[in-house]
Order: structure tokens, then sequence, then C-alpha cells
């Protein structure tokens, strides 16, 4: 493939290193007994989301897991905001209420992380109708896991996107495990993209580990939303090196070889010694990006340390949604 112009490729470069910077800072915290409650970290993926949003504008929509936070920060979402939700304060994304599941941002097209599996498989599908009604080019995006393509709401959203030709790319995070089952012992097909020819759409496969690898495929399908020829899914393989989640996880469902062959792959170093020798940046530019996300992580943390809680007044904010009464 052709390279990104160098701009994108120190976007895609700053992206991921702000992404680990992240999952690392709030692993840091949460061993660290801060009361913040636990999650599930990204450290692995960040090339899944990057390369894929990297294709994306403010007025696209991104519909996200509960491993959701590269997803957050590829599309935009203002880290100290983040780092202040999952601290519960006012400050923070959703205002303290939401935590590490459930962080959004309208304003830059983030519907929401979900704890739900599968649940963000119809939001973004119904995104997508509402895209392709506004006729504006916009297009729409559901991360989830190889678990969630075994519910009835994949092939469900699947099924209508297809049919009405809606502008939404499906992306499937295949890092092996729903939780702990592997996915070869819950899911028929090897490839999940494979499913795509149920529903006569693309189906296409990304080496996760390879965030130019995922913004090409990322690209192919992005541009054939926003021609109006419809939805894609995108298998992206990939690996969370870490547990299902911040707490007791001990991972004794997974071997050490497996663990340490993909962290050999790891998307991150592996960029950095495709770019240095290509002449596409250099080590101290590589370098500035990197302190820069350690930088911006520890603010963050100022920032949610220094902001207050929720104030009482505000506890049943937010549940309603006030719409105009409709005269029959």
């Amino acid at each position: 493939m052709t390279a990104p112009d160098r701009a994108t490729l120190r976007w895609l470069f700053r992206t991921m290193v702000t992404i680990r910077a992240f999952e690392e800072k709030h692993m840091q915290e949460v061993n660290a007994g801060k009361p913040i409650g636990g999650g599930h970290s990204s450290i692995g993926e960040e090339a899944v989301p990057t390369g894929v949003c990297a294709h994306l504008t403010e007025r696209d929509f991104v519909a996200s897991t509960h491993r959701g936070h590269g997803h957050c920060i590829a599309k935009g979402v203002d880290v100290k905001g983040m780092m202040a939700e999952l601290y519960g304060r006012a400050t923070g994304a959703c205002r303290g209420k939401g935590g590490s599941m459930h962080i959004a941002d309208v304003s830059k097209g983030m519907l929401g992380a979900n704890g739900v599996v599968g649940s963000n498989l119809p939001l973004a599908t119904g995104a997508g109708l509402t895209a392709k009604l506004r006729g504006q080019g916009q297009v729409s995006v559901s991360f989830f896991g190889d678990g969630a393509s075994n519910q009835g709401t994949f092939h469900e959203s699947l099924n209508l996107a297809a049919i009405w030709k809606l502008p939404v790319i499906y992306v499937c995070e295949n890092n092996l495990y729903a939780e702990s089952t592997p996915v070869e012992y819950s899911t028929a097909v090897r490839d999940i993209a494979r499913r795509a020819v149920a529903y006569d759409i693309p189906g296409l496969i990304a080496d996760g580990m390879d965030v130019l690898d995922v913004y090409e495929k990322a690209g192919q399908a992005v541009e054939r939303a926003r021609r109006g020829e419809g939805p894609t899914l995108l298998e992206c393989k990939t690996y969370r090196y870490f547990g299902h989640f911040l707490a007791d996880d001990p991972h004794r469902y997974r071997t050490k070889e497996e663990e340490e062959s993909y962290r050999a792959r790891d998307a991150i170093a592996s960029f950095k010694k495709r770019a240095l020798a290509s002449e596409w940046l250099t080590q101290a530019e590589m370098e500035a990006e990197e302190q820069r996300a350690q930088a911006l992580m520890d603010e963050a943390v100022r920032f949610a340390e220094d902001s207050p809680p929720p104030s009482l007044d505000d506890l049943v904010t937010d549940v309603y949604v006030s719409y105009p009464r409709i005269k029959v």
C-alpha cells in the first residue's frame, strides 16, 4: 500500500501512544486504590480504533463497547474529561454519571460506550439510517468484539443495513476471547468477516496489530459507505495484553507463549521501526509524541482530582429527555 501523508502518519502514532498512555494511567490509578472503579483495558488493541477513526470527522458517528477508551480518544473526546469521568467528577464527559463503560460525547460523534455486549450494533445502524436520510455524506461505525458477533443484534443490524444500503462500518475487534471463551469454541466460522456473505456485503480482514493495514481496509469501507453503496463488515484480528477487566482476572485461559507472540508484534513498536526505516518520522518526533502523551495523562489526573463531585441537585438531571408535545 502507499503510505499516508506525513501529517496522517504522525496523527496515527500520536493517537496510538495517547490511547496506551491513558490505559496505562488508568491501570496505575486502579492498582493504587484510587476510587475510580474498574474498567477494561484495551492495551494491545490501539491500532484498530486509530486506523478506523483516521477516516472519520466529528460529524460521523461511533458506537462503542465496554472496552471503549481507545474509541473515544481516537474520535477526539477530551482526555481530561474522560479521566474526570472515571473519577466520577462533575467535569467528566458525562458529568460523572457514566464511568468507564459509558463515556459519550455527542459533539464529537461519540454516541457512547456501552456495557451490554452487542447493544451498540443497533444504535450504530440507527445512526446510519439518520445519516442516509440527511444525505450529507456521514457514516456510522460500530465497534464490537468477537463475542458480540454471536448476538442476534449483530445479524439483525447487518441484515437491515444491507437491505437499506446504510452507510455503516461494522468493525469486529477480534481479540480471540469473549471474556474467557476462545473464539474457535463459540464461533462456527474461522473468520468472522465471512459472515458478510450472508448479507451480500463486503467482508474485509485487517491485521489489527498493524495500524496501516487497518487504515487501508477501513478507508475502503468508509469510501464505499460515503458513496452510498452500503455497509461493510471489517474484522480486525487483534489482542488485548491484559485480562478481560482490571481486577482479579489471572487470564489462565491463555498461554504465556500466545501472549508473548502478540506482544512481539506490538502495533506501536512495529510502527516506530517502520517509520524510522522508511523515514516517515524521526526518532525525536516520536519521542516528543510519547512525552506529550505522558504529560497529558498527568495533567488529566490532576484535573480530575481537583474537580468537584456532582451536586446532589444533579441527581435526577439527565434522566429524561424533554420532547415538545405533538398535537394529534
